[in-house]
């Protein structure tokens, strides 16, 4: 189907004229594609806690996920949970790296000089390229393992918050922390 304005209301849910590769941490979830339970499932640890005990799929997206900070020099995985259909984590971007895949001048002092230096901000740089090469990465393997090229394994676009002191960094990573307890059966949509 043609896309049609008036029909498809395709909103950003980014935040307006904020610079996604500045600098900052990032609060992150990302679902699979119909809420399908693709990674593991919630079990009781005899211990009266709950935790996702994955499978391989769920492997895949909990390595991939740590390896994100092993290819990007300037991005740091904080807190995360690997859930049946989903995943919480905190990102954190350090924009101010050198080096050989980090040697793009800082976005103020070009600002400053060249009115249209937006054109050499790196694009894999910013949230945005870090959730597009997670969920590609992730979906190539588990396409592969299933045998099913093309099956989309991560629903559209990814929601993404802001952390901007330590109050709020607390409270979040405390909710990513226990987010296996709080789950509830019915969240998960059988595949």
């Amino acid at each position: 189907m043609k896309y049609n304005p008036n029909i498809h209301h395709r909103r950003s849910i980014r935040l307006k004229g904020y610079d996604y590769s500045q600098t900052g941490m990032y609060f992150i979830t990302i679902c699979t594609q119909n809420r399908e339970c693709i990674f593991g499932e919630i079990v009781n640890d005899g211990n009266g806690m709950k935790i996702c005990v994955l499978n391989e799929y769920g492997k895949i997206a909990e390595k991939e996920w740590i390896k994100t900070a092993e290819i990007r020099p300037d991005v740091r995985i904080d807190t995360f949970v690997i859930m049946p259909n989903h995943l919480h984590g905190i990102i954190r971007i350090i924009a101010d790296s050198v080096g050989a895949y980090c040697n793009t001048p800082r976005q103020e002092e070009l600002r400053a000089e060249v009115p249209y230096a937006s054109l050499f901000k790196s694009p894999s740089k910013n949230i945005g390229a870090i959730v597009r090469g997670y969920k590609a990465s992730v979906t190539k393997q588990i396409n592969i393992l299933r045998n099913q090229p093309g099956v989309p394994v991560w629903q559209r676009n990814y929601y993404e918050h802001i952390i901007r002191d330590e109050e709020s960094y607390s409270r979040i990573s405390e909710y990513i922390k226990y987010n296996p307890l709080k789950w509830n059966q019915r969240d998960c949509v059988s595949i």
